[in-house]
């Protein structure tokens, strides 16, 4: 950052009073512009076993199959975000259930947080961040397509679980790709 977006004076870094990390500090309108993660809302969409995929239609990881997730957008709850991101990739509605999964990845300052779904109807396709859209049977499954390791981790525990009994919500961190 280098300049305040309240006045446009010039700022500085530094520690400001009553805390203990460095921020950043308009000395002309001593504004301090707190940075914080970045929280990703998104589900597992489910039809009759088969879970819905979308393959990324920009960067990063273009061509490579995620789920739908995206960045929360201000003055909606994360069950609306998770379900307008569906309905974005992959022009699909979805009943969103219970939270599933919370991944922190502390080396890029971003929350994950996933969801159980069920798609509504087979009305699907793809939106403008997807190339296609498309349900998979767990055994077709491309796993060594799959974009990041946020989704590829929680999606293969989701799936185990699923088969030995019931999904159960969990944490996890993941410090790199």
């Amino acid at each position: 950052m280098k300049f305040c977006s309240e006045c446009g004076h010039s700022v500085t870094l530094g520690i400001p009073e009553g805390d203990t990390l460095p921020r950043y500090i308009c000395p002309n309108c001593h504004t301090i512009h707190y940075q914080n993660p970045k929280v990703i809302v998104g589900c597992i969409p489910e039809w009759e076993g088969k879970i819905l995929l979308c393959k990324r239609a920009i960067a990063p990881h273009r061509g490579k199959w995620t789920l739908p997730a995206g960045f929360m957008e201000n003055n909606e709850t994360l069950k609306q975000g998770a379900a307008r991101e569906t309905l974005e990739e992959a022009n699909a509605r979805v009943d969103i259930h219970q939270l599933y999964a919370i991944y922190s990845l502390p080396h890029i300052s971003q929350v994950y947080m996933l969801f159980q779904a069920k798609l509504l109807d087979l009305d699907f396709s793809p939106g403008i961040e997807s190339l296609e859209v498309q349900l998979f049977e767990e055994q077709e499954i491309p796993w060594d397509n799959i974009a990041v390791r946020v989704i590829h981790d929680p999606l293969k525990r989701y799936l185990e679980e699923r088969r030995y009994g019931h999904p159960e919500p969990h944490m996890g961190i993941i410090n790199k790709r």
